[in-house]
């Protein structure tokens, strides 16, 4: 009978019997048990960057020439100082269209460049900006219309001209009341509270030019500033109507109060009907809020009075730009039959 091998010894579980004596673990750590060498010096180490920076100096002084300095840095002649990296963002707005770009030269604002698309249409007002510019000896650049896109913005209609110019300097409000005052006209103000679109500021100044009005006055906080975008939708106006800007809004108006000047405030639930209006003869900053949200709590308690345009039931309430628009032709006509 032959066997089944069960119990025949497995492959690879056969006890390996040593020939010479059985080592210990002992020797097999030896050097692990007797510890490193000391570590060298940094300088010592020719892959550590002291040890470059030593082995420079060294080949550097063997040529007979001057040690430098430890920190291994290459020396620069006397007065030669190292180039500052410009700015990522510099501070500038740009004008863009004939008509903004041709009145903000005539207003004599500071300009930094006058840029110019490639084979641009000429019409009077190109011709006129280009002899400006050339009598103030301003840069004239001429660039291809992307580079002109890319600095104007993709959504703005540059029509080929571009002015770069630094910040808006604000008035203070109380500066430009003295300043109109001291002319001998009836202060025409308008202020706006919680307005951030620049499109409505732009609106508005052009609509404070066009009624005979002498300025606007934006607060520091939550409105908009005199933006390339406000340039643009004031068509110029912004070039010869000053803003001033308020820190704090309800206490200029507060100041205006003191010296005489009637805060009207806009509103679509006001008490007052615009065409009833009859302090238009007085000195008068208008007040407009936002299409939103309307004038704030502390403006509204400001005001002397609070008007409303009537309009048709269809529509929830006119744009900020519109609004104040309706209000300085309502003041301006009335001021006219009162001469």
């Amino acid at each position: 009978m032959k066997s089944s091998g069960a119990n025949k010894p497995r492959a690879g579980a056969v006890r390996r019997v040593s020939k010479g004596p059985q080592v210990g673990s002992g020797g097999q750590g030896r050097q692990a048990l007797e510890g490193k060498k000391p570590t060298p010096k940094a300088e010592d180490r020719p892959y550590h960057p002291a040890g470059k920076r030593k082995a420079a100096n060294d080949r550097f002084a063997a040529a007979g020439g001057k040690r430098p300095s430890s920190t291994g840095a290459p020396q620069r002649p006397a007065g030669l100082q190292r180039a500052q990296r410009p700015k990522q963002t510099e501070e500038f707005e740009v004008v863009t269209g004939r008509n903004s770009v041709l009145e903000a030269l005539r207003a004599k604002i500071p300009v930094t460049a006058l840029y110019i698309a490639t084979r641009i249409e000429y019409d009077d007002r190109v011709k006129e900006v280009m002899q400006i510019a050339t009598k103030r000896g301003l840069p004239i650049l001429e660039v291809m219309r992307p580079e002109l896109d890319r600095l104007a913005g993709f959504d703005s209609v540059h029509q080929g001209l571009a002015l770069k110019v630094p910040p808006y300097e604000y008035a203070h409000p109380t500066d430009l009341l003295d300043k109109i005052v001291a002319s001998g006209r009836v202060p025409l103000l308008v202020a706006l509270d919680g307005v951030t679109d620049p499109r409505n500021l732009g609106a508005i100044i052009r609509s404070v030019a066009a009624f005979g009005g002498h300025g606007v006055i934006v607060p520091q906080r939550r409105s908009v500033g005199l933006t390339a975008a406000a340039w643009k939708t004031s068509a110029g106006a912004a070039a010869r109507t000053p803003v001033a800007m308020a820190s704090n809004l309800t206490q200029t108006l507060k100041a205006f109060k003191e010296r005489g000047v009637f805060v009207l405030g806009l509103a679509g639930d006001g008490d007052t009907p615009l065409p009833e209006l009859s302090w238009a003869k007085e000195p008068i900053v208008v007040v407009v809020g936002s299409e939103g949200k309307g004038l704030s709590r502390l403006v509204t308690e400001t005001c002397d009075a609070v008007v409303s345009i009537p309009i048709s039931s269809s529509t929830e309430s006119l744009n900020a730009g519109i609004a104040a628009s309706v209000t300085l032709y309502e003041i301006s006509k009335q001021r006219a039959k009162k001469k």
